[in-house]
């Protein structure tokens, strides 16, 4: 692995005047940004239709692109929708995604430029050629015709072919316009690291079309649903709610579901990141019908069986293991021996002793480091709420002796000078923004996942100093670094 750098934002979190970021213009402007600034990896959030929550990590399905992610201007290229359409759908506010307004309005938008589509056939030749999409479109439809009601409480089986042929298109045009994005990515020296979370949500086409693959009683209910113990971010742990695979059965036939999900995120991404990788060597079951995650037992996964097999789908590719949270020496061997560089949090470094691994004089090369995660409180709001005793030791820990209002750069360096192979940070913490930008509180159901950046924050920034971190660190060349 090659020296290199990269910035955390997700596609939501891009600017633009249609309610959301977009697989548009600013996609490509934002990689120009990247590709002057000496960097070399765009890390994204999950891709898939987020929950109610607007959570990306509990979805309809793993095979999902976020409809709202379709780019409204190109559809108006396209002859998709009309002048007008595209004029009703400008924004309130460019600095949070409008998320109450995208439930109402965009999904019916996308159905008229759906109805007007001439030649379907690249729509079903991508629909045959990724039959998990396929059940994702079927899923939702006959949602839509059961009221939006669980699947295991459906009555209408056939879906309206409208609605069907809607979500069909959504999801190649999602795909479609994003593999141009990837490509614009690539031709300039940057590659995408998307994110796979671990677990699907119950109530999805996951679940609903690989029953057998879960652990469900005969009502077809979970027997126990996934979530961590009690830890940094929780007292009470985290109540996650999905449902845990059956791993036995899975394994039968040599993980086939989790190697079709492996091959579709490495169609969006360059490499992923393994969502609560230690939940492989170890997962954490909770009786259904609990109200917090303290009942809860630690299970035997699949370990390096299952590692083995996504291997053998995914070759050199990078994958990250998101290493975080109880870490016991078994998950420390399962990272080892799957040959997955592991995360270091800068963030974590100064909550420990002088032994924590993650403070940068601890990381070795094959780590992936961070300031912090999409978790975590942002680099300037970890500092502000920092007990003075801790403050000072970090300031002295990155050489730093002024105010200390003023003393991120400093820390920044220090993450660019580590040992880390690949170091990764949020665009919040380019930016030096506050609490109130994070983009997510772990254990909070609603204020998440809104945040937005703004074209005029971004020119705010100057890609000299982070290219000149970049060479002066040697983390430029990523031309040589294929993931």
């Amino acid at each position: 692995m090659k020296r290199s750098s990269g910035v955390l934002m997700h596609v939501s979190s891009l600017w633009g005047e249609y309610s959301e970021g977009s697989f548009g213009m600013e996609a490509c402007q934002w990689i120009d940004f990247l590709a002057d600034g000496g960097f070399s990896v765009w890390q994204v959030l999950p891709f898939c239709l987020p929950d109610e929550c607007n959570s990306p990590y509990k979805s309809f399905s793993a095979f999902s692109i976020n409809p709202n992610f379709i780019d409204l201007p190109t559809l108006r290229a396209q002859g998709l929708i009309t002048a007008d359409e595209l004029a009703s759908a400008k924004q309130e506010t460019p600095y949070l995604c409008e998320f109450d307004r995208l439930s109402r309005e965009r999904f019916a938008l996308l159905s008229q430029a759906a109805s007007r589509v001439k030649d379907r056939t690249p729509i079903e030749a991508f629909l045959e050629a990724h039959p998990q999409v396929a059940n994702f479109c079927r899923f939702m439809a006959i949602k839509a015709a059961n009221n939006g009601e669980e699947w295991v409480d459906w009555k209408q089986e056939e879906p309206d072919e409208k609605v069907l042929e809607a979500w069909q298109f959504t999801q190649y045009e999602a795909y479609r316009q994003w593999c141009e994005v990837k490509a614009y990515a690539n031709a300039r020296g940057i590659s995408i690291v998307g994110d796979i979370p671990i677990y699907v949500a119950y109530d999805s086409a996951d679940v609903w079309a690989n029953q057998s693959l879960f652990q469900l009683d005969r009502r077809k209910r979970p027997t126990s649903v996934a979530g961590v113990p009690p830890d940094y971010f929780c007292e009470d742990g985290q109540l996650w709610g999905n449902p845990l695979y059956d791993w036995r059965r899975m394994k039968q036939d040599g993980y086939a579901w989790w190697c079709e999900r492996m091959s579709f995120m490495l169609e969006l991404f360059d490499g992923v990141r393994i969502d609560h990788f230690r939940g492989l060597e170890s997962y954490f079951s909770i009786p259904a019908g609990e109200t917090t995650a303290r009942n809860g037992v630690w299970k035997k996964g699949p370990g390096m069986s299952l590692i083995r097999a996504l291997r053998r789908v995914a070759g050199e590719k990078l994958i990250i293991a998101e290493d975080l949270g109880d870490i016991t020496p078994a998950v420390h061997r399962l990272v080892k021996e799957s040959g997955c560089p592991g995360m270091r949090v800068l963030q974590f470094g100064f909550l420990g002793d002088e032994n924590s691994p993650h403070l940068p004089h601890n990381y070795d090369f094959h780590s992936v480091a961070y300031t912090g995660t999409h978790d975590n409180n942002t680099l300037l709001g970890f500092v502000w709420e920092l007990d003075e005793q801790t403050r000072a030791r970090l300031m002295e820990y990155c050489g730093y002796e002024g105010d200390w209002n003023a003393c991120y750069d400093a820390i920044l360096r220090t993450m660019f000078a580590s040992h880390a192979g690949l170091l990764i940070l949020p665009v919040q913490d380019l930016l030096l923004f506050g609490r109130d930008t994070r983009i997510n509180t772990p254990g909070r159901a609603v204020g998440n996942w809104s945040y937005r950046l703004t074209r005029e924050q971004l020119a705010s920034l100057s890609t000299k100093k982070f290219s000149h971190w970049n060479r002066l660190y040697s983390r430029q060349s990523f031309r040589e670094y294929h993931l």
